[in-house]
């Protein structure tokens, strides 16, 4: 008799035969300048979000050590029913203070402060515009929030405000990324801005690549194009140029009381541990203080994509770490990304639904700590 499981079996095959199924890879160290062993290999890690080197400093890691044992490890609870602790809050308040909004409000995670905020802040009867190439968890918000959503073509500000003159007025939210995760390029913020002001719609944008990396600051996107005061509700992670763990969501003290106490993600979520917040902290701190990191690893991606453009790779419109190198199928990208491994080059395969359907990419992310001479080796691979 037939298991009522097999059909789990058939969808695995079919993915196999359609070069869309993914595994796990064991990673058995962190990434250390530029570098990472993978099922055994070292190779040079083009994989990682890792923008400022700061997962593995040893700044961090000391300020985890401490705090692990001064508060312990899990929280317990979640914020609501247990509380949170003295780190969690001073992490909000440097938060706060780093984007220069009123208070901050933090997340396990940078997908439930998107799913959160979203669904927190939007509901039935209302419309929310999100640009097409938004990250799954902006998309997922905005499904769950129950409003209605209106897609515009990707960072195209006529589109945008194409689909706002068909709405009534009613309570309308724009949202999007500020730096897109897998095709690397920015926002046009002030445009959006505009748009928003002249048809009354809040505006939430997610820093989570942007995030210590741009802005003379490092605060982000939103601080390099003088939007600060003009975007009401950023979203952020600390997973990323922060080297630790978890999101946020900074704005006005309204929203961020508003959101606590509406955000499911948040009500129904145990906090992270306080050491991870200790290391969020030291790196801001950091971040702050050491501005060449940022300017390294700009500065090495601007570098890396004139001369990937050079050699013949097509890198779409990237103007961040993030480099895409965009291929014609799903089959083409992942023999690439074999041929990349035995040339000891750990760089990701990218397939829908990441990207759209029928297309594909490989996605190189630039840090600080990659060194001039790796990003020449990977010059020298041939597109033939």
């Amino acid at each position: 008799m037939a298991s009522p499981y097999d059909w789990m079996d058939t969808e695995l095959a079919q993915l196999q035969t359609s070069n869309m199924r993914r595994s796990l890879r064991v990673r058995q160290s962190p990434h250390v300048a530029g570098l990472v062993q993978v099922d055994g290999r070292q190779l040079v890690d083009f994989g990682s979000n890792d923008y400022l080197g700061l997962s593995s400093d040893s700044r961090l890691v000391d300020a985890v050590r401490h705090a692990a044992g001064q508060h312990g490890w899990g929280a317990a609870a979640s914020p609501l029913i247990h509380g949170h602790g003295v780190l969690h809050q001073k992490l909000a308040q440097t938060l706060a203070n780093f984007k220069r909004t009123e208070s901050a409000l933090l997340f396990p995670t940078g997908f439930a402060a998107n799913v959160g905020c979203i669904s927190a802040l939007m509901g039935k009867g209302d419309h929310v515009f999100s640009d097409e190439k938004n990250h799954a968890s902006i998309i997922d918000g905005c499904r769950l929030s129950g409003a209605t959503i209106h897609v515009y073509r990707h960072c195209d500000p006529s589109d945008l405000q194409a689909k706002m003159q068909t709405v009534q007025p009613s309570k309308k939210l724009i949202v999007t990324d500020s730096v897109f995760s897998m095709d690397g390029d920015i926002a046009p913020l002030p445009d959006i801005c505009e748009i928003a002001e002249k048809y009354h719609a809040m505006i939430m944008v997610d820093e989570a690549h942007a995030t210590g990396v741009f802005g003379i600051r490092g605060s982000g996107v939103c601080e390099l194009l003088g939007v600060e005061d003009r975007v009401a509700i950023r979203v952020g992670t600390l997973s990323k140029a922060l080297g630790s763990v978890g999101g946020f969501v900074a704005g006005s003290r309204s929203l961020v009381d508003l959101i606590l106490n509406r955000a499911r993600t948040e009500i129904f979520s145990t906090a992270q541990p306080e050491a991870v917040c200790a290391a969020a902290i030291e790196a801001i701190a950091i971040i702050e203080s050491e501005p060449e990191r940022r300017q390294r690893v700009l500065q090495l991606a601007d570098r890396f994509r004139t001369q990937l453009k050079q050699a013949g790779w097509n890198v779409g419109n990237s103007a961040s770490p993030i480099i895409p190198l965009l291929l014609t199928n799903i089959g083409e990208a992942v023999q690439w990304h074999q041929r990349l491994l035995e040339q000891g080059f750990f760089v990701p395969v990218i397939r829908p639904p990441a990207v759209p359907a029928n297309q594909a990419m490989l996605r190189l992310s630039l840090t600080a700590s990659h060194t001039d001479e790796q990003v020449e080796r990977f010059l020298q691979i041939r597109l033939s």
